[in-house]
């Protein structure tokens, strides 16, 4: 029987007996006086140690067990915990040693110990601990738990093994994978093989199994082999029972007898020259010498004959495969749809049950892919049909189905069980990600190295590169999956992110952890890790359920890739309470600083500081001395690093990348011996940090930035540098920052780049600012054939590149700012290179001012054979011919050489050329450029293309051409696949001809072009036409039928766009052929001065649904019939001075949704019937200053959700409110004419207000109980002097409804206070604005909890009491609101600059 993992707690346990019999800390524990005690605590742990495995088969059943289980190991932690003291206080005593003491003194520290106070807290924590630990033996006995040898045997879990039958009718989704798999069992590509075996890998429940059924049951496969026989493996790899149930499946009889000698002979003889096809199910054993063993009798079989196993873990895909293996992806979300409504209904629709329908989405939305979830989710719904218990199903964890419909734990869990016991802590660990959560290998493996959960077991290799064989184990195991978005990121599937959760079993928390929004459970004590995924703004409410006493080891914030806001709190009053973490991390927080007192956290191994906003670490940091990572990455305002740094002996990941204010690295850094990963080294000034102190560091690995080398002075120091002795760099990047012009300088670089050559085994180099003037000769030495990618940029004194053309793994070459090369030639490519750059893919040359010539190779097989990509910018000399055979180039640019003649003469595959601010373009081949398929070109002096360079256009999808001041024609008749066009800045362009095939049409400054022959596009869909100025109008005619979008902008002299009817006057009789309906929906328009109409009638406007019009000074109406289309939702316009009236009447059954009108002087009415729109849900009306009131009564529909009326002075009336019980966004501002606002007259649902010159509104706001956002101006109230002002029996004049999350407060004069009355029922206030309140000095005591956001502009006395850390209202009342600006500045940027 194969033997399963051991229990996860094994591998903790471990952890504690390497610690309990370490010798260096075994000779403390004597000096200390507790070493009979722990060597107590390590005969118990053993003895606890050897039921471990019994308990965790007995817990499945015994709930005592699993009780006994919890409490054991919040021990092990805390134990853990203990022997980390003594570790740290050891290495604190090493890093700084006491002074000779008297002999009376040493007889004392012999009996008590050396560190009285240590020693003391130490004693009574052993205590508790051994009072624990007796505990725990007693009630291990009372449970009966045996001990065990050996591993737990694989014996209470069996499955029901499968087999090879399936009904068709009931997979859904599987046909292209049936396909690939069956090709490659019929394929001829292996038929000449003995035995070809296809491994189909996938994690759990994806239908590997299912997928193998339908296989194996095909006609063509049946036919194809001569004998077929299917085994189901499973976790039990039992030679004899597998090689057994192939014979029985092969013969239909049955055998007695388990000899292995006689089955596999009996197998071969029935194998024997003959094609058989053979499945495996379910296999989890990878070794090597079983397969072989298995195997032996497969090998007898006929030509052609395949094996065909399904397996979770692709090293078994690697043992047993000899063809690449299947990966196997989820189900698409209709098949996944059709399978869950397969087992949720028995239907194929939702016809008889529609209110099921919309739940059951988004009960398919867990299953990502997964067959198995859907059929199970699908299961437990079978026998429901009422919405809330479909909800129920939806809101539940996956492990809390009902035991009995569950399959897939048992399923996941079955992976879980075969892990390694310190892989499992490492798995269960994962579930502080969250579902989707994108991570890198190495942002984990730190983290597991932080914990504890790696640790060293072999010599000579470093726990990153044991960790690294941890993640790549949960890999190939199909725990995670590289990610669809970024190959260097990987994920987890929603289902194994459930099994993660399941196996931590209480031990990790995730805050964000609900499937519904009401849903949370408490945070344990118990809880070790804890992690959740920042809000733009956490305050303290956030955390105000943490539990108090807690050993919590882990706090990380999962952030989001944008800048979030954290209250003071968390820094400076919970953290220092989390005395036993290992893990803190508030990347991507605006804090600038850390309290000293992080010192006291002696446990660190581990902290994230990137991208945050932090100046400075405490000096203090230098005492954490188990601190292993420290990441300050994107730290734009970080300007140095502590000057102790040297003491974090344990230090192995520091990580400054992009922190360019640091100008030095502090002196001792070479202490820091243990370093693995150092991201940028930055040379020092005078008596700073030397290159030498990279010396012993050397253990560097990965990546390392040298920069500011101009400060290197001593040759001798760059030698002892030893780069070339740092044989794990896989990239280095050397710059030299500012250097004075010196020869001095010039002769050292020289020297400085030669000492600093690295290990062969470097795959990335750069050289920035190198100030020498010449390279040494390792650059581009063939010794450097691993070298992938090199930069060399800002090299200005180089007269010549060095010879790269050797580099034979090179794949990216960038030579940028080499302002005094002149030529590339033969000293580029390698003198007598055969081959050069035989595998470069893309080559930049950018900013070469004084390049003139580059002379080719000449080699037999062209320069550059495997070149993708030529990229060429800024040589403003460079003449000649360019590289005249690039079999593979498929991108091509070449921008601003003025001097350039650019020739295409033979680029087969060539898909995408840009030509920019050159001299001329030719092509002399038009077949060989029949795969291009984007143009960008930019030539000032072409007048015209050439028909010999459009006949080799025919494939051409992208066209844009910029800047070509003498072109005045383009045709396009020989760019039958044009899809796109773009013409920007030719003022000289006359002639335009448009292909039907054009989809999306942008014409922008061209001057000349006076009319727009778009009528033959027949499948133009987006056109743009911006700056022509000579365009009059735009008739019907030149706009085709299936135009859905058209925007014009700043055509100055445009003045009509009119249809068939309005304008036959200025029409043809040609262009008046009537026309099929048009498709416009979205029509633009702004900044047409002389626009004086927009004919919005007939079949123009059928279907137009968005109309914009913005600053159009002349136009005077939208239509000559006084109607708007009927189909139109969407109606902005804005800054048109002499348009009088939109229309004079809508029909009842518009289509309206959206009406904006702003800044138009002359609207004195809007449009009758507004009442009757029941689309409408938008209205603004603002700077309409000749308006006076509202049609229809002021009555307005009873579904609008939004209104604003701002700055209408003449508006008399508002429109009636009482009856819009939709509405949710009222604005009232500056309306002088209205005579008051109707007492309670407040729709009661809305959710935002705002007020401006409305005085009699001061009651009735505290009905308003779902309002969120209120903005109260203090016009009318300048007599106020608290806000809100009390009455004098103590009644506030302005009740604020308690539901408010946001109020701001603008423009009262005289107010001094904001009451605390008013803000003490505040309780969801998240933020406050206050605004030019010249007086307001003091904020309300009791500020909610919840506040995040405090804003306070233009308030002088109230700016100086919340100064950070001096100001009264700062300690009492804003200290802890994550975000309080002054006058447009954080308070931390004030503080920066006082």
């Amino acid at each position: 029987m194969s033997l399963i993992g051991e229990a996860a707690l094994s591998s903790l346990f471990g952890v504690l007996f390497d610690k309990l019999t370490s010798s260096d800390l075994l000779k403390f524990f004597q000096q200390e006086q507790v070493h009979a005690d722990l060597n107590k605590w390590k005969k118990m742990l053993m003895k606890i140690h050897a039921v471990l495995d019994d308990a965790e088969e007995k817990q499945v059943t015994s709930k005592f067990v699993k009780t006994w289980l919890d409490e054991l190991e919040d021990l092990a932690y805390d134990v853990d915990d203990i022997l980390d003291e003594f570790a740290t206080e050891a290495l604190r005593r090493e890093l700084n040693p006491e002074p000779n003491k008297s002999k009376v003194q040493k007889i004392i520290n012999a009996c008590v110990g050396s560190n009285g106070s240590f020693v003391r807290s130490m004693h009574s924590k052993i205590a508790e601990i051994d009072s624990r630990l007796q505990g725990i033996v007693k009630d291990k006995n009372d449970l009966e738990l045996r001990e065990t040898s050996g591993g737990r045997t694989k014996t209470t879990r069996s499955r029901v093994p499968t087999t090879s039958l399936v009904n068709e009718r009931h997979t859904y989704g599987r046909d292209e994978d049936k396909k690939a798999i069956i090709k490659l069992l019929l394929s001829s590509e292996f038929s000449d093989a003995q035995l070809s075996v296809i491994a189909m890998v996938g994690m759990g429940g994806l239908g590997k199994t299912t997928l193998a059924q339908l296989v194996y049951n095909d006609d063509d496969v049946s036919r194809y082999f001569d004998l077929k026989a299917w085994a189901c493996v499973s976790e039990d790899f039992d030679i004899v029972r597998v090689t057994k149930a192939i014979l029985q499946s092969v013969t239909s009889n049955h055998y007695e007898t388990n000899d292995l000698n006689i089955i596999q002979v009996k197998l071969k003889e029935k194998l024997y020259d003959k094609k058989f096809l053979l499945i495996l199910d379910d296999v989890w054993n990878e070794d090597y010498d079983d397969w072989t063993k298995l195997r032996c009798p497969f090998e007898f079989g006929a030509l052609g004959s395949k094996i065909i196993v399904t397996t979770r873990n692709y090293n078994v895909s690697s043992t047993m495969g000899t063809a690449p293996a299947y990966e196997l992806e989820g189900l698409s979300k209709d098949a996944c749809w059709h399978l869950f409504k397969q087992h949720a209904l028995g239907a194929t629709d939702f016809t008889e049950h529609p209110a099921l329908e919309e739940i059951g989405r988004e009960i398919l939305s867990r299953c990502k892919g997964s067959p198995l979830a859907a059929k199970v989710l699908g299961g437990a719904l079978r026998t429901k049909r009422s919405p809330n218990e479909w909800k129920n199903v939806l809101n539940r964890k996956v492990w809390d189905i009902p035991k009995e419909k569950k399959g897939i734990i048992p399923v996941l869990e079955l992976s879980y069980q075969y892990l390694p016991s310190h892989l499992k802590r490492c798995f269960a660990y994962c579930s502080l990600f969250p579902k989707d959560y994108e991570f890198e290998e190495n942002e984990l493996v730190l983290l597991w190295m932080a914990e504890g959960l790696v640790q060293e077991t072999e010599r000579n290799k470093p726990i990153e590169d044991l960790g690294a064989e941890y993640f790549h184990d949960l890999v190939m195991r199909s725990f995670f999956q590289q990610s669809s978005n970024n190959e260097s990121l990987f994920v987890m599937h929603d289902l194994i992110n459930d099994l993660a959760q399941w196996a931590a079993k209480g031990l990790c928390y995730r805050l964000e952890d609900t499937l519904s929004s009401n849903e949370q459970s408490k945070m344990s004590t118990k809880v070790r890790h804890f992690s959740y995924i920042p809000c733009q703004f956490d305050g303290i409410k956030k955390f105000e359920d943490f539990p108090k006493d807690m050993h919590l080891r882990t706090f990380l914030p999962l952030p989001r890739n944008n800048m979030c806001y954290l209250t003071n709190y968390v820094p400076n009053c919970l953290l220092p309470q989390l005395s036993y973490v290992r893990v803190i991390s508030l990347c991507g927080y605006e804090i600038i600083e850390l309290p000293s007192s992080i010192s006291n956290l002696k446990h660190l191994r581990y902290i994230n500081l990137s991208y945050t906003s932090i100046r400075s670490l405490p000096e203090s940091t230098s005492l954490l001395y188990n601190l292993q990572t420290l990441m300050l990455k994107g730290c734009h305002k970080l300007t140095k690093l502590p000057e102790k740094i040297r003491d974090l002996v344990n230090l192995r990941y520091l990580d400054i990348t992009d922190t360019s204010l640091i100008r030095e690295m502090p002196v001792g850094i070479e202490k820091l011996k243990n370093l693995h990963t150092l991201s940028n080294f930055v040379v020092g000034k005078d008596s700073g940090s030397k290159i030498g102190d990279l010396m012993n560091l050397e253990f560097l690995q990965g990546r390392l930035y040298i920069s500011s080398l101009e400060n290197v002075l001593d040759v001798e120091d760059a030698r002892r540098v030893n780069l070339n002795g740092k044989k794990n760099l896989d990239a280095l990047v050397v710059k030299w920052g500012f250097a004075p012009r010196d020869l001095q300088y010039e002769s050292i670089a020289v020297d400085i780049l030669d000492m600093l050559r690295p290990w062969t085994t470097v795959k990335e180099l750069s050289i920035d600012g190198y100030i020498g003037v010449k390279f040494p000769s390792w650059i581009g030495d063939h010794s450097f054939s691993n070298i992938v990618d090199l930069k060399i940029v800002r090299c200005e004194k180089c007269m010549s590149l060095p010879t790269i053309g050797r580099l034979f793994s090179l794949k990216f070459l960038i030579i940028k700012s080499m302002s005094k090369v002149q030529t590339i030639g033969p000293e580029f490519y390698g003198e007598g290179c055969l081959t050069p750059f035989r595998f470069l893919e893309k080559l930049h040359f950018e900013d070469m001012q004084e390049w003139q010539d580059w002379i080719p190779c000449g080699v037999e097989y062209g320069d550059f054979p495997c070149l993708r990509e030529l990229f060429i910018s800024q040589c403003p000399k460079l003449q000649g011919k360019l590289p005249n055979h690039l079999p593979s180039l498929e991108n091509f640019s070449i921008k601003y050489c003025e001097q350039l003649v650019v020739s295409i003469p033979s680029f087969p595959i060539l898909q995408e050329i840009e030509i920019v601010g050159c001299k001329e373009v030719v092509s002399k081949n038009k077949d060989e450029l029949c795969l291009l398929k984007s143009i960008i070109f930019s030539i000032p002096g072409l007048k015209s293309l050439t028909k010999e360079f459009m006949e080799g256009l025919g494939k051409v999808k992208n066209l844009k051409v910029i800047d070509c001041n003498e072109l005045t024609s383009l045709w396009q008749d020989s760019l039958m696949s044009l899809v796109k066009l773009e013409i920007w800045s030719c003022p000289s362009l006359i002639n335009i001809s448009l292909t039907p095939t054009l989809k999306t049409l942008y014409i922008k400054g061209c001057g000349a072009l006076k009319s727009l022959p778009m009528s033959n596009c027949t499948s133009l869909e987006y056109a743009t036409i911006e700056h022509c100025n000579s365009l009059l109008f735009i008739s019907r005619h030149q706009l085709p039928p299936t135009l859905k979008r058209l925007e014009i902008q700043r055509c100055a002299n445009l003045q009509f766009l009119i249809d068939e009817g309005e304008a036959s006057s200025l029409l043809t009789k040609e262009e008046s052929i009537k026309r099929s309906a048009s498709l416009l929906e979205h029509l633009y328009i702004s900044n047409c001065p002389s626009l004086k109409c927009v004919s919005l009638r007939g079949e123009l406007s059928e279907k137009l649904k968005h109309l914009e019009i913005w600053t159009c000074s002349k136009l005077t109406s939208l239509s000559s019939r006084d109607q708007l289309p009927m189909a139109l939702k969407y109606l902005q316009v804005y800054n048109c001075p002499k348009l009088e009236s939109l229309a004079n009447k809508l029909p009842n059954n518009a289509s309206f949704e959206y009406l904006k009108i702003s800044h138009c002087q002359e609207i004195k009415s809007l449009p009758e019937g507004l009442h009757k729109l029941n689309h409408l849900n938008e209205i603004h009306v603002d700077n309409c200053c000749s308006l006076v009131s509202f049609p229809d009564g002021g009555f307005l529909p009873t579904h609008l959700r939004k209104i604003l009326i701002t700055n209408c002075v003449k508006l008399e009336a508002l429109p009636c409110m009482h009856n819009l019980t939709s509405l949710q966004t009222l604005c009232i501002y500056e309306c002088t004419s209205t005579v008051c606002f109707p007492e309670y007259a407040f729709p009661t649902n809305l959710k935002e207000l705002l007020l401006k010159g409305m005085t009699n509104c001061k009651q009735g706001l505290n009905r308003l109980t779902s309002l969120r956002r209120l903005t109260i101006y203090g016009n009318g109230f300048q007599d106020w002097q608290s806000f809100p002002e009390e009455e004098d029996d103590g009644k506030m004049m302005m009740m604020l409804p308690t539901s408010l999350t946001s109020l701001w407060i603008l423009n009262f004069p005289n107010i001094v206070l904001l009451s605390s009355k008013a803000f003490q029922n505040l309780s969801a206030l998240e933020k406050l604005y206050v605004d030019n309140c010249p007086k307001l000095a003091y904020l309300p005591e009791g500020l909610p909890h919840t506040l995040l956001k405090l804003y306070v502009y233009n308030c002088p006395v109230l700016k100086q009491q919340c100064k950070k850390g001096k100001g009264q209202e700062w300690l009492k009342k804003i200290n802890n609101i994550p975000l309080v600006k002054i006058d447009y500045q954080s308070i931390y940027e004030l503080e920066e600059d006082e």
